[in-house]
This record gives structure tokens, C-alpha cells and sequence, in this order.
């Protein structure tokens, strides 16, 4: 700091403070902090009216901080002979009187650095204007309080003039206060010191301040406003000026008055300069001109009719084109005369919307129809845009009108057409949902066939293990034996079952299919019999082949077996009574087609339709009709695999299955098959052999060890010596040692890290010569694409049978083999049943499956059991009408009731009849519901059967 403070005014007995421009305090004296009540470190730092808070809106702030505004902006002091303002002193708010100086002190620049604060309590004095002890010390405080009214006043007066100084500097006109004859400038406003570039103006005389306006006019107007008292002002009036000494002058535009200021007495003392820089409106204007005429000249070459108004909207111009569509003269259509052009029922709107864009500004969008020359209306689109200066003036319009006669025409018949759409829309949409629904079905068979087949798999190896155990115990039992029936119907059961996983298969899709270029015409000719066979006398069998007939690519066996389930389902669905009508013909499926399926390719197909007759089938039906063990028919009728089988089947085969049905009319299938156009194959009928063995060496590769075991069972039965391995990964280290071996039979699907198809791969990189036998209940893709097996593949499906095995490695080995016996040579002791059967009770057995009726029979037999059989329980009440019956044996699902309904009637003919339900299923409480009764779960063995039977005689 330059000025020593404490060395001029630390002592001195009037406080001082000295502030910074924010009124940070950075200096006190002695005096000052007494007076305050302060600590000096309480102050320093501190803003004052922080530390000495009041009322944002009180008298005391208002009067301090408008105190040091004005020093601030001036550079002058400011004097406060009277101020109150409370100080806060030991907690308490006391109201105090001050009188303050502010003395500016300035930087070598000339701004204010510092503010010095000299302030005086007057309080006492204030508040002692009453006492008469001091007449000089009361006249003092009534000064002061008039010095308080004054400084109320000027407060006032002072925020009165700094409203109307602002609102003066901030209005967007120029505006100026000359005094005197000499025009001298008292006040100018913010924008006029920017026109004239920002000079220094206040205090000169207009010539002095303003000599590039010399020789323009506008100081002899300003002459003869203030020798004549009266005012003057100009539009559009030209000024030259120059705002930059070293740049050329500045063309102006301005509309401006010159207004007298006068006194009381009439006399003029000064003028009131008012005026606008419209410099930019005319730039636009003259600008706009030559537009215009570039504007028209174009407008005339346009083939639109083109048009301008002005900013209320008045028509003004016309191009040609609008006179020759028309038919008036140039001037005819000029302002409201437009209207006689339009159509009277266009009219309302067409003025409607054209005031309202007037009015506020915005585009002019509509449509009417303008009479032509010859008396016809057409449509039209038109449309105007407001013309606008820079400053967003509207000062016209421009319109075009645009034939759109041929657009409404075509409007016409869209709408037309539009008037069907819903229509068609619905109707895809329904296609859509169709084929939404042919989609969500397709994946859900396509689930269920990936689960089916897996059953199978397992399925069949079940049945393989008891195959080859039932042909291992069936080498041992002499001809004629009794033993030997029950192995039959053993085997036949495995049968049953190996066809049902096979249609398992089927329908996954898994079943390793050998097909053949056929003609359906001669395969379904030659199963004619078999049909008629199956249907019974009460169908009516009927068929139509075409006689350009294509061919087609499938495994016939299979092919037969399709039709043949086909036909009983309609023999079913008909109650054995009928028509059945199966056609085939040539169809080509277009891509119509192929979007209701999307799994289906387009092109030629060979169709096969099969129709009945029958009772039809509802839509929720239909949707599971394909689904594996579904089925509609009476319990032990059927598997519900024969349709299933059908689908996969076709599917396999690259073809696909429609159904169509009507509950009382009938069903029809349609089962499409894709055309070969290879010539027809000669389907050889299957030869039937003995076993035939050999001596060579086979690796047998099964991770089943009961199927292994079988196996190797039966190829050392055929004269073939076993290498044993348990998965792929062994066999691969017996193949790495170099073991010698003929023929690798292994099985597809294995655990481990090595698969079948590496191991095959192995063998014929080793060992070239060495042939592969797979087999499998579950056929893999490495081995079959497209529904058959792979070129060179040799496989052997489970289930297979002893003479199956041996045909299959002679085929593959490439040689006949040896002859082998089929069963050992019976001694006459071997053919004699040494068990004697005891006399019994009498029992009547129910069941619709012969075999497991026949072989339920005969071991009650062998009991010493009276044994009467019957098929259904229509032939069960006739027997215990007619028989003496002791215990009734009955299966719970029969072709006509249900077992538990036959027991009831039993029981009303013979109250205390024992009962036995033989049921596959779960036990739902019939033991709860019927007394003296047992339940015997299938599959049952012999002494199960016997323990029951027993237990229920008691």
C-alpha cells in the first residue's frame, strides 16, 4: 500500500476502516474497533455487510451499498450525513445512527483500489433532541433529523432516477438530450453512442461532437426546431457517418423526430432526439427489388400458376400461366377479385385458412378446385410463404398453385381400393396366424421327436440284451417243448416292441431309412391285398392313380407301412364301416404353399391322398393328431404312434403331411413326396436264411455291457473270435497296439472322448482293408443325411436277432461263411414235461392283448388252475352267467368298458367274487374303492402272478 495508514489515522479518534472494491475489510484503527465492539481479527478479511448484516430491503442496506456504487462508478466521495444501521454487540441487535464519508483511493490507472470509510455515531445525539439541559446540543440533533428525511428523499429520488436512466439506456431506440442553441449533448443512450461508434459525445455541442454530419441537414433542422418550438420528423432519411477515423463513412437509413424540450414559461431549452437505424430494412427492401424482378422473370417460366400478395394478404401478381389457365387479363385477379376463380364450396375454407395465416404469420397450406377458361374446375395445392426482412417483418407473400386434378382422381381409386384392403389385410393376417401357428407346431414335433428318439435308443437296447438272451435260451429248449411257446410269444412281445421303437424313430426322424426310386402306382397295387386285409369287408376301398404318375425317392418298406397305418386310422375312424379312397397324383407346390409351411421346399412333389369317411376330427385334435402316443381310440387300442410314424416318415423322406377334417364329415391326409427323376428300381422281396458263422476276428465296440455281453454271447455261438472293447477310447488303444482283427462292430452313440465315427476313421487310415459294421437304435448324422445312410455305410439297427447278426457280418465281410445249426438236437427225456398239474379253483381271465392272455392262461394252468380266457368283457359276463367262477383276473383298459365297470357287474351277479386288476398303469385307489380285490402291476413274473392268485383265493 502506498499510503502508511497506521502512521496517519491509528490513533486518531474517529474511526476509519479501509475496504477493497468487493468491501472486503483490510484495515481498521483502534477507534473503529471500539466503536464496532470488534476484535481486529474478527474484521479483517471479512466482508462488511457480512459481518454488519441488514435487510436486503431495508432503508440502512439500500443507502450503504448505493453509497459505494456511486463511489465506485464515479471515482468521487460520497457523503452519508445520516444512516441507521444496527450493529450487533454481546448478542444483541441495537439500532444505531452513523454519518460516513467514502473516500475513494486510486490506483495509478485511475479505478478505484481502495475505499476509506470515515463513520460517526450519532446515535446518542439522535435520540436526545428533547433535552433542554444543552439548547445547541438539541438544535444539532434537529438538524439531524431532517438530514434523515432528506436522505429518505434522496434515497427515493436516486432509485427513481437510476429506474429511468436504465430504462433510457436500454431502449432500442436512439435517443438523446441536446440543451442550449448549440445543441449541446446532456444524455445519450446507449444505442446512439453505438450508431455513430461509440464516440464521446456528452458535454460538446452537436457539430463539435458530430462533424460528418456537416452539409446532410440535420443541424439546420435541429435549428429550426429549437428557433420554432416545433417538431419534425423523417421516414428513411440518408446520413453518412463516421464511426472510425481511419475507415471510409458508413451509409445510415434512419426514421428519426426532433421533439422541443420548453420550460414553464414556453420557451424552448432543449430538443429530444428519437429516431431507429432501419439501415438493414432498406438494404432488404432495395435487395428484395432486384430479387423481385428475378423472381417474376423466373416465375414467368415456371408451369405453375405463381403468385404474390402483399403483407395483408392482397393479391398483387400473377404470372401467365394463372391469365391463360383462367382466361382474364393481367389486373383482373388483383386483390379480392381472386375469389371469382375459386369454387363457391372451396370458398369459406380457402379464406378461412388464408386469414389465419395472416394473422399469425405461418405458411398457407390448402387445397380447392379454380375455374379453367372453359368453365371446368380442377383441383389445385396451394400454398404461400410469408416474405420477411432479417428482423422477421412480414412485408408480403409468395403462392404457388399446383394441379393435382390427376392425383385426386387416383385418390379416388385408391380410396376404392382401400375400401377391400381391410379385407385383404384380415385375410393375411389369418394366413400369418396360420402359418404362426404351422411354425409353433413344426418346433414342438420337432422337440418331441428329439425326445422320442432318445427313448428309442435307450428302448432298443433293452430290447437287444433280451433278444439275445431269449435266442440264447431258445437254442436250448427241444422242439415240441412247452417251454418253447412261451419263448415265441417272448419274442414276438420283443417284436412288438422293436416296432414300436422303430416307429419311435419314425417320427424323430432317427430311422436309418434304404430308399429306392419307385412308382407308387405299382407299390400300392401290389399291397391292394394287405389293405382289404386290414380294413375289414365293411370299407369300401377305392383307388385312382394317374397315369403320368412321376417317381419318387423312398424307402418302400416304409412306404407300405405309411399307407397301411394311414388306412386302419380311417378303418378306426369309420367304426370298420365306409369308404376309404386313396389317390395319387402329380403336384407342383408353389411358393403359396411354401409360406403356409416354411419347412417345405417349392417344386414337384408325387401326392398321396388318403380320405375317409369316418367321424372327423376337431380343430384342438388335429393340432396333436401327430404328437407320439396320442391317440383318440379306446384304451389298449392302439399306440398312438401309427400318424406319428406317417409324419416322420414323410418328413425323413424330404416330403411333407397336411390334414383336413370335419367333425361328422371325414378326414383327409395328403402326404407329399418330392419327385425323382431317375428311372424306376426293382424292389427285390428280402431273403430269408439260417445262421451262418466263420472263424475270424471281430473288435466289438458297446458301452452297454448287458448288449456287449449278448453279443459276445452270439458271435462266439457263430464260430468268431471276440475282442471286447467298452467305448471308443479303448478300442482306439487296441487298434494302437496293433491287434489283428477282420471286422470293427461297433456301436454309434458311446461315451468318452473318442467317438465312432473317429474310431471308423482310424480303422481306415491302419487298417484300409478291415470293413466297419455300426449299429444302433439311434441313428447319428455322421452317418445318415437326408433321411438315408451315408454311401459305404453298413449298419445294423437294434434290436437284431442271431440269424439278423450272422447275415449282416457275412454281407460286410464279403464272403458266405460256414453253416451254423440252429438249435441242439432234443433227446426224447428233453421233450417230456415232468410237472404234474393239480386240480383248483376255477379262475376267468380278461384281457385284449392274446399274448399276455394266452401266457397268463397257461401258467394258471401249469398251477392247477380251471382257466376260462376272454377278450373283452362282453365275453367275460357271459362266462360268469354261465360258469362257476372262483376269482376274476381283469385288465383294466378293454375294448368296450372299462375293467373296474365289469367287476362292479360281477360283483352284482356274484357279491363275494375276489378280484384281481392287472394294470400297467398308476394304482388310482381301487383297492379304496372295491373290497376283496388285489392289484397286479404289469409286467408281472410267474410266481407274482401265482403269490396273488393265491393270496386272493384265501
Amino acid at each position: 500500500m502506498r499510503i502508511d495508514l497506521d502512521t496517519i489515522f491509528a490513533s486518531a479518534p474517529s474511526p476509519y476502516v479501509l475496504l477493497d472494491p468487493d468491501l472486503r475489510m483490510v484495515w481498521a484503527n483502534e477507534a473503529y474497533l471500539a466503536v464496532t465492539g470488534r476484535e481486529r481479527d474478527q474484521l479483517i478479511g471479512r466482508i462488511i455487510t457480512e459481518e454488519f448484516p441488514a435487510s436486503p430491503d431495508s432503508v440502512s442496506d439500500q443507502m450503504l451499498r448505493g453509497s459505494f456504487r456511486r463511489v465506485l462508478a464515479t471515482g468521487r466521495t460520497d457523503h452519508l450525513p445520516l444512516i441507521p444501521y444496527p450493529i450487533e454487540t454481546d448478542g444483541k441487535l441495537i439500532e444505531r445512527f452513523w454519518s460516513a464519508t467514502h473516500t475513494p483511493i486510486l490506483d495509478p490507472a485511475g479505478r478505484v483500489e481502495f475505499i476509506l470509510q470515515n463513520t460517526m455515531d450519532v446515535t446518542d445525539l439522535y435520540h436526545d433532541e428533547n433535552n433542554p439541559a444543552d439548547e445547541t446540543f438539541t438544535q444539532r440533533a434537529t438538524i439531524l433529523k431532517r438530514t434523515e428525511a432528506v436522505a429518505h428523499e434522496n434515497l427515493a429520488l436516486g432509485a427513481m432516477t437510476e429506474f429511468f436512466k436504465s430504462a433510457f439506456d436500454q431502449a432500442p431506440s436512439f435517443m438523446a438530450i441536446l440543451n442550449g442553441p448549440q445543441h449541446i449533448f446532456q444524455v445519450a443512450n446507449t444505442s446512439y453512442t453505438d450508431l455513430i461508434g461509440g464516440r464521446s459525445i456528452i458535454g460538446k455541442p452537436v457539430r463539435e461532437a458530430l462533424p460528418d454530419l456537416d452539409g446532410q441537414g440535420f443541424f439546420e433542422l435541429l435549428d429550426d426546431v429549437y428557433a420554432s418550438g416545433d417538431a419534425v420528423s423523417f421516414k428513411g432519411m440518408p446520413a453518412q457517418v463516421i464511426p472510425d477515423p481511419d475507415k471510409p463513412p458508413v451509409q445510415l437509413f434512419v426514421d428519426f423526430i426532433f421533439h422541443p424540450i420548453k420550460d414553464g414559461s414556453g420557451g424552448v431549452t432543449g430538443i429530444f432526439v428519437q429516431g431507429h437505424d432501419i439501415t438493414g430494412q432498406k438494404i432488404a427492401e432495395a435487395t428484395l427489388t432486384v430479387e423481385g424482378e428475378k423472381f417474376r422473370s423466373m416465375a414467368q417460366t415456371m408451369p405453375n400458376h405463381v403468385w404474390t400478395a402483399d403483407k395483408d394478404g392482397s393479391v398483387n401478381w400473377l404470372n401467365d400461366q394463372t391469365y391463360v389457365f383462367t382466361g382474364f387479363n393481367e389486373g383482373d385477379l388483383y386483390g379480392t377479385d381472386s375469389a371469382k376463380v375459386v369454387h363457391p364450396d372451396d370458398f369459406p375454407l380457402a379464406v378461412e385458412k388464408w386469414s389465419t395465416a395472416i394473422a399469425e404469420g405461418t405458411d398457407y397450406d390448402t387445397e380447392f378446385r379454380i375455374r379453367k377458361s372453359d368453365g371446368d374446375f380442377r383441383w389445385h395445392l396451394v400454398r404461400a410463404a410469408p416474405l420477411r426482412t432479417q428482423e422477421g417483418l412480414t412485408i408480403g407473400w409468395v403462392g404457388t398453385n399446383t394441379d393435382i386434378e390427376d392425383l385426386k382422381i387416383a385418390e379416388r381409386e385408391i380410396e376404392e381400393l382401400n375400401n377391400s384392403l381391410e379385407l385383404r389385410v384380415a385375410k393375411r393376417n389369418r394366413e400369418l396366424e396360420e402359418l404362426h401357428v404351422a411354425l409353433r407346431q413344426s418346433q414342438k414335433m420337432e422337440a418331441i421327436g428329439n425326445l422320442a428318439g432318445g427313448i428309442a435308443h435307450d428302448f432298443n437296447n433293452l430290447l437287444q440284451v433280451i433278444t439275445s438272451n431269449i435266442q440264447i435260451i431258445a437254442r436250448d429248449i427241444p422242439d415240441r417243448a412247452p417251454a418253447q411257446v412261451r419263448v415265441e410269444q417272448a419274442m414276438e412281445s420283443v417284436r412288438r416292441g422293436a416296432k414300436l421303437a422303430s416307429q419311435l424313430l419314425s417320427f424323430a426322424r432317427k430311422q436309418p431309412l434304404a430308399p429306392k426310386v419307385i412308382n407308387l402306382c405299382n407299390l400300392l397295387t401290389n399291397t391292394t391285398d394287405i389293405l382289404h386285409s386290414a380294413i375289414g369287408e365293411g370299407v369300401a376301398l377305392e383307388t385312382s392313380f394317374a397315369s403320368d404318375l412321376w417317381n419318387t425317392s423312398v424307402d418302400p418298406s416304409n412306404m407300405e407301412n405309411a399307407v397301411l397305418n394311414l388306412a386302419i386310422n380311417a378303418r378306426d375312424a369309420m367304426d370298420g364301416k365306409g369308404e376309404l379312397r386313396i389317390d395319387v397324383s402329380n403336384i407342383e407346390l408353389d411358393e403359396a404353399f411354401t409360406q403356409l409351411y416354411p419347412d417345405v421346399t417349392p417344386g414337384q412333389y408325387v401326392m398321396l391322398t388318403v380320405s375317409d369317411t369316418g367321424s372327423g376330427m376337431s380343430p384342438d385334435i388335429i393340432d396333436k393328431i401327430f404328437e407320439p402316443f396320442f391317440t383318440t381310440k379306446a384304451d389298449g387300442h392302439g399306440t398312438g404312434l401309427g400318424l406319428s410314424m406317417v409324419y416322420g416318415f414323410a418328413k425323413q423322406s424330404g416330403g411333407h403331411i397336411t390334414i383336413d377334417s370335419e367333425v361328422g364329415v371325414g378326414t383327409t391326409f395328403k402326404v407329399y413326396l418330392p419327385r425323382s427323376l431317375q428311372d424306376e428300381q426293382v424292389v427285390q422281396p428280402p431273403q430269408s436264411g439260417g445262421l451262418v458263422g466263420g472263424t475270424e476276428t471281430i473288435l466289438l465296440v458297446e458301452d452297454n455291457n448287458d448288449v456287449r455281453a449278448a453279443a459276445v454271447t452270439m458271435l462266439g455261438e457263430l464260430g468268431y473270435t471276440v475282442i471286447e472293447a467298452a467305448n471308443a477310447d479303448r478300442a482306439m488303444l487296441i487298434l494302437e497296439a496293433g491287434q489283428d482283427f477282420d471286422l470293427l462292430f461297433t456301436d454309434v452313440v458311446m461315451p468318452g472322448t473318442a467317438t465312432a465315427s473317429e474310431l471308423a476313421d482310424k480303422v481306415k487310415e491302419l487298417k484300409p482293408d478291415v470293413p466297419v459294421l455300426f449299429t444302433s437304435g439311434y441313428a447319428q448324422e455322421f452317418i445318415m443325411h437326408d433321411g438315408s445312410l451315408d454311401t459305404g455305410i453298413q449298419l445294423l439297427g437294434k434290436p437284431y436277432t442271431q440269424i439278423e447278426l450272422s447275415q449282416k457280418i457275412r454281407e460286410v465281410l464279403g464272403s458266405k461263411g460256414m453253416p451254423r445249426p440252429n438249435r441242439p438236437q432234443q433227446t426224447p427225456a428233453s421233450s417230456q414235461s415232468s410237472k404234474q398239474r393239480p386240480t383248483g379253483s376255477t379262475i376267468l381271465v380278461c384281457e385284449d392283448d392274446i399274448l399276455i392272455l394266452t401266457d397268463t392262461a397257461d401258467v394258471l394252468r401249469d398251477a392247477g388252475y380251471k382257466v376260462f380266457e376272454a377278450e373283452n368283457a362282453t365275453k367275460a359276463l357271459e362266462i360268469v352267467k354261465t360258469a362257476q367262477v372262483d376269482l376274476l383276473i381283469t385288465d383294466i383298459g378293454l375294448p368296450d368298458q372299462s375293467g373296474e365297470d365289469l367287476a362292479h357287474e360281477v360283483r352284482g351277479l356274484n357279491p363275494d367274487m375276489p378280484l384281481v386288476f392287472a394294470t400297467g398303469g398308476v394304482d388310482d385307489g381301487l383297492v379304496t374303492r372295491m373290497d376283496n380285490c388285489q392289484v397286479l402291476g404289469k409286467p408281472f413274473q410267474e410266481a407274482k402272478l401265482l403269490d396273488v392268485v393265491e393270496t386272493a383265493l384265501r
